[in-house]
């Protein structure tokens, strides 16, 4: 093994994050939610049921999970930084594939290569950010939250680049496809953006902490952080119907293009605006308080749009989700941080990062099938709120270890 070298002592480790958070922008950002903004069109054009619409983002969050189970693998064979350029550069291609095909097949393959590759650049991304917290505790809760929040930085895009695409591509037939060759483009213009912090999170990866007295370090256990684990599977089941579907019900509300358009606009920069937010709270809790308070807030901004076609409610449903559910994820990365030594934190980011990808399987077909009956999507949201509400009761029994 090569000698780790110490970073430098004016390291910018802010700018890193945000340089970093280019990763979370490709893989949930733009690679997971900017469909949403593509369903109503493409549900539209090829007939889809919701059903068939919701089993779209399945198998993205299949996929997901199967690079979240092949991560630790890989990661033997991979560094964190060379493994999180390789998924950026596969969920690229995988995006501008998705805009060659019409037929439901094809498409459900590359949503599915697409979660794959999403789950190598955010598993790696958020190790590479817990590593540079680590070399400012004082600041750890804002440098991933910084990392994570540049998933709003994708959602923000997204909303501003795809309307105007789609409209323009309207005349011509299957336009969607116009809207997956753009954000195939900015997931490349986001990987190139992304060697300069693979570059120097690279050089310095930090020795595993020796353990005091010679005792054995702790390991990762799964039934250490159950109650933990158990919560956030119930996030992963009940945040994704809400991204998946909200924008299909404001279209089926009568909004007008231009407020779906701030809506979704104002939920990226919420996100982006939550690094700061939470992060006193995931510096300041070593258990599940972080997770259950932040699922519950996220259960009350599922069940608004659900409640009311009002558009200042909707606004405010976007707001309030875009500044919290990234700093779900966040919570889980700052509770392995928290309680396990530097060695461990691969194992156990990788199995948060399983648990939702199990969840966010779930969730689509569940929505898309509740949303086909008579309920129709309020229903759906609702029961996507009540599920984040039982996460949130479960996540409170997360105790520190």
């Amino acid at each position: 093994m090569e000698p780790t070298t110490p970073p430098a002592r004016n390291e910018p480790l802010l700018a890193l994050a945000m340089a970093l958070s280019l990763g979370a922008a490709v893989s949930l950002g733009i690679t997971r939610f900017a469909y949403g903004l593509l369903l109503p069109p493409m549900r539209d054009d090829l007939g889809w049921s919701f059903t068939l619409a919701g089993g779209m983002n399945t198998a993205n969050a299949l996929g997901y999970l199967l690079g979240a189970l092949a991560t630790p693998w890989l990661l033997r064979r991979l560094s964190p930084a060379h493994l999180m350029l390789l998924g950026s550069a596969l969920a690229t291609v995988f995006m501008l594939a998705s805009g060659f095909f019409v037929e439901a097949v094809p498409l459900l393959l590359q949503r599915l290569l697409a979660g794959v590759a999403s789950a190598f650049v955010f598993i790696t991304g958020g190790l590479l950010a817990a590593r540079l917290g680590a070399r400012d505790p004082r600041r750890s809760g804002l440098l991933l939250g910084l990392y994570y929040g540049g998933t709003g930085l994708g959602i923000v895009a997204s909303a501003l680049l795809v309307p105007p695409v789609l409209q323009a591509a309207s005349v011509v037939a299957h336009g969607w496809a116009w809207a997956w060759w753009m954000l195939a483009l900015l997931c490349l213009a986001a990987t190139l953006g992304l060697v300069w912090p693979a570059r120097v999170l690279g050089r310095h990866t930090p020795p595993p902490a020796p353990a005091a007295g010679g005792a054995v370090p702790r390991v990762f256990r799964w039934r250490d952080f159950r109650a933990a684990l158990l919560g956030y599977g119930c996030f992963g089941i009940g945040y994704i119907g809400y991204m998946t579907f909200v924008i299909a019900l404001l279209r089926d509300q009568g909004r007008s293009p231009l407020t779906i358009t701030v809506f979704y606009a104002l939920l990226g920069l919420a996100v982006m605006a939550s690094s700061r937010l939470w992060a006193g709270l995931l510096d300041r809790h070593r258990n599940g308080q972080p997770l259950a308070r932040l699922n519950a807030l996220l259960g009350l901004a599922c069940v608004l749009p659900a409640l009311s076609a009002s558009v200042p409610l909707a606004l405010v449903s976007g707001l309030l989700f875009g500044g919290v559910f990234l700093s779900v994820v966040a919570s889980t990365t700052a509770l392995v941080r928290h309680n396990l030594p530097p060695a461990q934190w691969a194992a156990g980011i990788s199995a948060f990062t399983t648990v939702f990808a199990a969840g966010q399987i779930v969730g689509p077909t569940v929505v898309g099938l509740i949303a086909d009956g008579p309920g129709g999507l309020a229903l759906g949201l609702g029961v996507s709120a009540v599920v984040l509400w039982l996460g949130a009761a479960v996540a409170l029994r997360q105790r520190a270890l």
